[in-house]
């Protein structure tokens, strides 16, 4: 843990400064969450909501953190948790069949221009969409996020290994379809 999150923790551990700590929890890692949201959910108002949701869960379970990681890794798996979560409730809700949802997240992504504005960085985004969710994360966390894969385990509790095969297929894919269009 570094020296931030430790002076975050016991400003957060005290009953006197629990709501400062708090607040400098979010001013130090919201755009971080908003952003590793924002990747996976793609639309602004969603990955807002989905932020704030997060930091609510973690104020509700701050007693159950242990510091066996760093503030953020913990907020990340809460966060990747939350948008997973939503992005399945947000498949049934609409009665979405996979393939449904990812021609709607690409029309967005059309309508958007790109999110750079570039146009690889539009088929990036696309071929992401293709990818099954687990393997999508991987890849944003590896590639995007350039974790190891010793943190993503942490963060998914899914073994290095296992990880490592996963973002192997998500990278085949990705460099096939980029490359086909």
């Amino acid at each position: 843990m570094n020296q931030t999150d430790q002076q975050i923790l016991e400003q957060i551990r005290s009953p006197f400064t629990r709501e400062v700590g708090f607040r400098q929890l979010i001013e130090t890692y919201q755009r971080k969450v908003y952003h590793v949201i924002r990747r996976m959910v793609l639309i602004h108002e969603d990955a807002d909501d989905l932020t704030q949701n997060t930091f609510i869960k973690a104020y509700r379970n701050l007693d159950k953190f242990e510091g066996n990681s760093s503030l953020f890794t913990w907020l990340y798996r809460i966060a990747t948790n939350e948008s997973l979560s939503f992005l399945e409730k947000k498949k049934k809700r609409f009665f979405l069949s996979l393939d449904d949802h990812q021609e709607k997240m690409e029309s967005y992504l059309d309508q958007q221009g790109g999110l750079n504005g570039d146009d690889i960085q539009l088929r990036l985004q696309k071929a992401l969409l293709k990818l099954p969710e687990k393997q999508r994360l991987v890849f944003h966390l590896k590639y995007q996020e350039e974790l190891t894969y010793e943190q993503m385990a942490e963060i998914t509790g899914t073994s290095v290994g296992a990880l490592k095969a996963s973002y192997h297929h998500a990278v085949k894919k990705v460099e096939q379809y980029v490359l086909s269009e």
